[in-house]
């Protein structure tokens, strides 16, 4: 379009008083953040702030707004990620923040639903994330020392985070300048290792603390886990339960930065999963003693695409059984559970932010604290912190029941609106099912046909590869640029070894810092060996063929996932440190090869041409598909599968690897590492203090067999899936499988509290509702098409399970029926007047199971 210049003129004169205009108009929107000993301050007003933490790299850029929503939705009012060194400049001075690293995109979509953020910058994040978010360039920087009084470290560490926080000005982002930041974190859980880094520990927190404060962002740092955290920094609490955590100074507030929500998954273990009448009891007691801002860590877990995990032996899925789980879908009734206690505590803030609570002791283990205003506002929390008995307990001239380990919320000192062991919330029964595609994938849903493979080379392929002495570091040597160093040692082989049996057997043993090795003789694999997350050390010792003269020793040592946690983890060492020796299996002579001169190869050949990408001439396409075998990569065309639910891979039949899709990781998979056979349980006890291996299910198979494929990375056709398998497996028996809803139950009893969406301070105590049940479907395109039980009476069991007790009503499945089927969703009144009564005298429950399609 050709404009006159008058237009033009008029146009730049319109912008330019924009420009002009723009920092008043921030200006106004700008919010001062500040606290004191109650809770952060938001202009002028202290806040009861529930926070989720959703990291941004652990899902995509289009699961983001609905992540966000959903989190909304669940009563979050702040979102909290970390950032992430090494996903930003893997290279010393080239940056990234495109795509899944668009951390400022993903601070303005927070903002959009309306929500805070808290900004976690560290660096040093820990999260189960490779070499706790350090970029692996920083270990080779001169006479540097990681987390501690170190000039080169204290150097790169300002450099960075002084990054960020450009980054986020230049985009107007913190809450001074009208954005939705509000905190930011620097250092991350120092307290927890800084003994062992002396009294450098002390001026390393005091230079750490002084420079974010100098950055000028207009809102408060913390420091999480810091005891010493110097003013004005806020120290703040970790871990499962911190309702007895008090911060360092009487003018700050209490705040719980991570309230692990469940547990990390590992290679080789058992699925954790927290109840979440604990992990609202929990949440309960943290209100109830005084705190005012409190994170769930994770609110979504989400997914370590590519080589992110940490560890070592961390899996893919960082699910950490989270409200909203690893594929976007709420997690009920978890998730439904905390919303209604998110509303209790928000009904309780106008007295909960007035002023501290008084204490009274109700008896043994039972504990009433009541918060009150100059204008009458009364709030009250009643605690039964026994893990064995309920019980009744008389406060303000009524009586309460009290069920064991659970918290009672009075918004007005006077009605339960909620009770953390009472779940109102409907459980969804989750399933994957397979799913159809077009393609190269059957009726079965396995991918039969149309692969294509190429076979990696055993041992030295690059001209690249040197040669040293002995035998080396592996992440000294690879510097992390791939999983995988080859150590290479060509040897010539006497009749007369004094290490050799009939002629040509011996034994190879070799010792390894870990994670993983496989030893190949002559090109031929000898054996493997793993560690686990317990102890990341290989020893392999295994009988061997020799040949008379020359022989090749082909050592592919490999990791999975720097170490992250713990002080000076960046030394941890990985790879084959030694000895390797040739032994005599009954003669005991040895011969140690350790000084010898390999040859090293870091990565793959595959790698270094790029067969991820699935676009390498080399491909083979044969009938003769090989299978079982180590080193090769796979390649497969797929159309996509059906529907736009969530999407993962079924690796069943396939050993080690890595596995993309369209050139993106989708991450390591190792179905074949599975969980010990016994200390799992399906049913955990809620009741008594929670750790990581209290409740573990899925043990005896493998610890994690899906994968997920964010459907934005799927075309409708034309994809290409790339494996890389090293131990050995079948593609063909590869399926797509999709997240859906088997069944919906909720159990409601006649002495549960009204839904806290009936309840406001503001309404007569007489007009209150009783209890409800309400049921809904997950996704938006379903209704209920089906009651499989309903009881009101005396009902038994769990869902799936449910079973008609001696006292039931004859009409209640008919009731149900009526009011749910064909709809989305449905409320009815646990009642007598809805169901009659059958048992008159005993407390009744309503048990429902719906299907929904």
């Amino acid at each position: 379009m050709i404009m006159s210049s008058s237009s033009s003129s008029c146009r730049s004169g319109w912008v330019v008083s924009l420009i002009l205009l723009l920092p008043t108009v921030l200006s106004t929107l700008a919010a001062t953040v500040s606290y004191d000993h109650r809770a952060l301050v938001i202009d002028g007003n202290r806040k009861v702030l529930i926070s989720g933490s959703i990291h941004y790299p652990r899902s995509t850029p289009e699961m983001w707004p609905d992540l966000i929503q959903k989190s909304k939705d669940g009563g979050l009012d702040v979102i909290e990620t970390y950032v992430f060194w090494n996903l930003h400049e893997p290279v010393q001075n080239q940056y990234d923040f495109e795509g899944r690293k668009d951390l400022v995109k993903f601070v303005k979509t927070v903002a959009e639903a309306g929500l805070y953020v808290h900004l976690r910058i560290g660096p040093y994040v820990c999260a189960e994330w490779n070499y706790g978010g350090f970029p692996l360039w920083l270990h080779f920087v001169p006479g540097i020392k990681f987390r501690t009084d170190n000039e080169p470290f204290k150097t790169e560490m300002q450099r960075f985070t002084a990054k960020i926080v450009d980054m986020m000005k230049q985009e107007n982002l913190y809450a001074s300048q009208g954005g939705p930041i509000i905190l930011s974190q620097i250092e991350n859980e120092y307290g927890n290792v800084d003994s062992r880094y002396g009294p450098a520990a002390k001026s390393y927190i005091s230079w750490a603390a002084a420079m974010a404060t100098s950055l000028n962002t207009g809102v408060p740092w913390v420091m999480c886990q810091q005891a010493n955290a110097p003013d004005p920094v806020i120290n703040t609490c970790n871990g499962f339960y911190c309702d007895q955590f008090t911060p360092n100074s009487d003018k700050k507030p209490k705040m719980w930065t991570e309230n692990w929500s469940g547990w990390f998954l590992s290679f080789g273990g058992a699925v954790p999963y927290r109840p979440v009448e604990d992990l609202a009891f929990s949440v309960a007691r943290f209100f109830q003693r005084g705190g005012t801002f409190q994170n769930y860590y994770m609110y979504h877990g989400g997914t370590n695409f590519g080589r992110t995990t940490g560890g070592p032996f961390i899996a893919t899925s960082y699910d950490y059984d989270a409200p909203i789980d690893e594929y976007g879908v709420v997690r009920q009734p978890k998730w439904g559970h905390l919303k209604d206690l998110h509303k209790a505590i928000k009904l309780c803030a106008g007295a909960l932010v007035a002023n501290d609570p008084t204490f009274t002791s109700l008896g043994p283990n039972l504990e009433a604290h009541v918060y009150k205003t100059g204008s009458g506002l009364c709030s009250a929390f009643l605690a039964n912190v026994g893990t064995q008995s309920d019980a009744t307990v008389n406060f303000n001239g009524n009586s309460y029941h009290l069920p064991a380990w659970s918290v009672s919320i009075l918004p007005d000192c006077k009605n339960v609106v909620f009770n953390t062991a009472q779940v109102n919330s409907q459980v969804v029964s989750p399933r994957f099912k397979r799913l159809f595609s077009k393609g190269t994938i059957d009726s079965s849903n396995t991918f039969q046909s149309g692969w294509s493979w190429i076979n990696e080379p055993v041992g030295i392929s690059s001209s690249t590869a040197v040669m040293k002495s002995g035998l080396l570091e592996q992440i000294n040597t690879t510097a992390d640029s791939s999983d995988y160093l080859w150590y290479s040692l060509r040897t010539d082989i006497q009749g007369n070894e004094p290490f050799l049996q009939d002629g040509t057997q011996a034994v190879l043993h070799v010792e390894s810092l870990g994670h993983a090795l496989h030893a190949f003789i002559n090109g031929n694999l000898a054996g493997s060996g793993t560690g686990n997350s317990g102890n990341a050390k290989v020893t392999l010792e295994k009988p061997i063929t020799l040949v008379q003269g020359r022989n090749t020793i082909d050592l592919l040592s490999l990791t999975v996932g720097l170490q992250n946690y713990g002080a000076f983890f960046d030394m941890e060492g990985a790879g084959i440190t030694g000895p390797v020796k040739l032994k005599g299996s009954k003669s005991g002579a040895s011969v140690d090869l350790s000084s010898s001169q390999w040859i090293y190869q870091i990565g793959l050949k595959g790698e270094e041409l790029g067969f991820s990408g699935g676009t390498s001439s080399q491909w083979i396409s044969q009938s003769s598909l090989p299978k079982n075998q180590p080193l090769i990569w796979y390649k497969v065309n797929f159309d996509a599968p059906d529907g736009n639910g969530p999407i993962a891979l079924d690796f069943t039949g396939m050993g080690k690897g890595e596995a993309w899709v369209n050139g993106q990781s989708i991450g390591r998979y190792w179905p074949t590492n599975l969980a010990p056979q016994s200390g799992c349980t399906n049913s955990c006890n809620y009741r008594g203090p929670y750790s990581s291996n209290k409740c573990l299910k899925h043990c005896g198979v493998a610890s994690q067999k899906l994968y997920h494929v964010p459907r934005s990375w799927v075309k409708s056709s034309g994809n290409i899936l790339v494996l890389f398998e090293e131990m050995g497996g079948d593609p063909t028996q590869i399926s797509f499988v999709t997240r859906q809803t088997e069944s919906l139950c909720l159990r409601v009893s006649q002495s549960h509290p009204p839904p806290v969406d009936t309840w406001s301070l503001a309404q007569p105590t007489d007009k209150k509702s009783g209890p409800v049940l309400q049921l809904e479907c997950p996704f938006p395109s379903q209704v209920i098409s089906s009651i499989k039980f309903a009881s009101f009476g005396t009902p038994s069991g769990t869902c799936g399970s449910f079973r008609h007790g001696q006292c039931t009503s004859a009409k209640s499945l008919a009731i149900v029926q009526e009011a749910c089927i064909g709809s989305k969703s449905c409320s009815l009144g646990v009642s007598i007047d809805t169901f009659g009564d059958p048992c008159v005298g005993v407390t009744k429950s309503l048990a429902v199971e719906a299907t929904c399609s």
